[in-house]
C-alpha cells in the first residue's frame, strides 16, 4: 500500500454543507444561522460572548516557573556500577562504557547491589548508594560542580556572556 492508495473508510467522510444557495439546495434563506440579530450577522467576533467576560480571558495565562537554578543529574544506579570492571569509576569511565548518555552531573543512586570495593567518583550520592558502597569496602568521593558555587548561572543573566 502507497500513500496515494489511502482512502477513508465508506460513508465516513461526508460532502461539506453549502448553505445560502437558495431554498433548493437545504440549507437556503437563513442559513443555519436563525433570524435576526447578531448571530444571523456577519458582525459577531471568534470567542464573543455576548459581553461577558470571555474564556481566553477568564483564564490566567502563567502557571508555574521554571527555576533557572535548577540543577539536573544524569543517574546511574549501583547495579550499573556493579557491571564495570576495575576499581576506580568516574564520570569519564561510565560515558566510555555507555552508562552515561548525556554531559552533565552525575549522581549515583542505590538500586541494586555492590559486593566489592570500588573507589566511586561523581558529582552527587543518594544516602543508601553511599552506605553501600562504604559497606562493601569502597570509598565515595564527591566532585565540586563546574560552575563554582554549587548552582548554575541564571540563563537570562548579562554576566554569564562576558
Amino acid at each position: 500500500m502507497k500513500v496515494h492508495d489511502l482512502r477513508p473508510a465508506p460513508g465516513s467522510s461526508r460532502p461539506k454543507r453549502r448553505v445560502g444557495r437558495g431554498i433548493g439546495g437545504k440549507g437556503g434563506k437563513t442559513a443555519g444561522r436563525g433570524t435576526k440579530g447578531q448571530g444571523a450577522r456577519s458582525s459577531v467576533k471568534p470567542g464573543f460572548e455576548g459581553g461577558q467576560m470571555p474564556l481566553i480571558r477568564r483564564v490566567p495565562k502563567l502557571k508555574g516557573f521554571n527555576n533557572p537554578f535548577r540543577v539536573e543529574y544524569v543517574v546511574v544506579n549501583l547495579e550499573s556500577l556493579a557491571a564495570v570492571e576495575g576499581d576506580e569509576i568516574n564520570p569519564e569511565i561510565l560515558r566510555a562504557k555507555g552508562l552515561v548518555h548525556k554531559q552533565g552531573l552525575v549522581k549515583v543512586l542505590g538500586r541494586g547491589e555492590l559486593n566489592r570495593p570500588v573507589r566511586v567518583t561523581a558529582h552527587a550520592f543518594s544516602g543508601k548508594a553511599r552506605a553501600a558502597i562504604t559497606a562493601a569496602g569502597g570509598t565515595v568521593e564527591v566532585l565540586p560542580p563546574p560552575f563554582g558555587n554549587g548552582r548554575p548561572p541564571a540563563a537570562g543573566n548579562a554576566l554569564t556572556n562576558r
